[in-house]
């Protein structure tokens, strides 16, 4: 019997956790869209809870291993994004003002626009979910304090782009590996 040990290599999670991300996106941005009434929420906590929250976060302690300091925060940040959504709607939401959930979307805002500018090094792909969700974080902050359903819409229409995009990057990151090759492009990360 052999004292060497079997080298180890870790998966890449960011499929996991952007699939996670998009499928719940996708859900909540529907009805945030008007697509949906308020009435499908039960099916986005199910999601949010399950999927967004808890597969994100599992994705999250993955890139730990790995070295990722970028993918750890995004993808246990996010995951507890959507842990936070599901208790708030299911135990608090008629307990707190609009005004200060726009405070809890604008600060998501924040975090995510720079967790935007950290990829600044990253694929294209991955650049422009950061993009599309930071813009969406302050379209429904801004509904929310406006009162002005058209830029809750808005920001529901921005989270669908942002599920597309994070889908798309997702579907990609699984295929190229499998391919041994590129088939779905995410944009080479700038040289330097």
């Amino acid at each position: 019997m052999s004292s060497e040990k079997a080298p180890t290599t870790f998966s890449n999670p960011a499929p996991l956790g952007l699939a996670g991300f998009a499928l719940t996106t996708w859900l909540l941005s529907m009805i945030n869209a008007g697509w949906y009434t308020g009435d499908a929420m039960n099916m986005v906590l199910a999601v949010a809870l399950a999927f967004g929250g808890t597969a994100q976060m599992i994705a999250g302690a993955m890139e730990l291993p790995r070295g990722n300091t970028f993918g750890t925060t995004a993808f246990l940040s996010y995951g507890a994004f959507w842990w936070s959504f599901a208790l708030f709607v299911l135990f608090l939401h008629d307990k707190v003002p609009a005004s200060f959930v726009g405070w809890y979307l604008f600060l998501w805002g924040v975090f995510t626009f720079y967790m935007w500018i950290g990829t600044f090094k990253a694929p294209r792909a991955l650049q422009l979910v950061f993009l599309a969700l930071w813009i969406t974080f302050f379209l429904l902050a801004a509904g929310d304090w406006s009162g002005m359903s058209a830029l809750h819409m808005a920001g529901g229409y921005g989270g669908l782009v942002t599920a597309v995009l994070a889908f798309y990057l997702s579907a990609a990151e699984i295929i190229n590996e499998t391919h041994q090759r590129t088939v779905l492009p995410i944009g080479a990360p700038p040289a330097g």
